[in-house]
């Protein structure tokens, strides 16, 4: 689910390095909000990152 429709951005994983160095796996999540948005000329409500919400990469509906 946070995935973006329009450029793929999602889950990504790494290490949380705790102040003994302890690693443990931690994973960031993009910021995916649900907007209504023309998708070939239909309005449709899809997941999409807010970089691509700001960029208005498509037409809102």
């Amino acid at each position: 689910m946070a995935k973006c429709a329009v450029c793929g951005k999602g889950v990504t994983f790494g290490k949380k390095y705790s102040h003994s160095h302890i690693r443990t796996n931690r994973q960031w999540k993009p910021n995916v909000q649900r907007v209504k948005m023309n998708v070939n000329g239909t309005p449709q409500r899809i997941y999409i990152c807010t970089r691509c919400l700001r960029t208005a990469k498509l037409e809102r509906a």
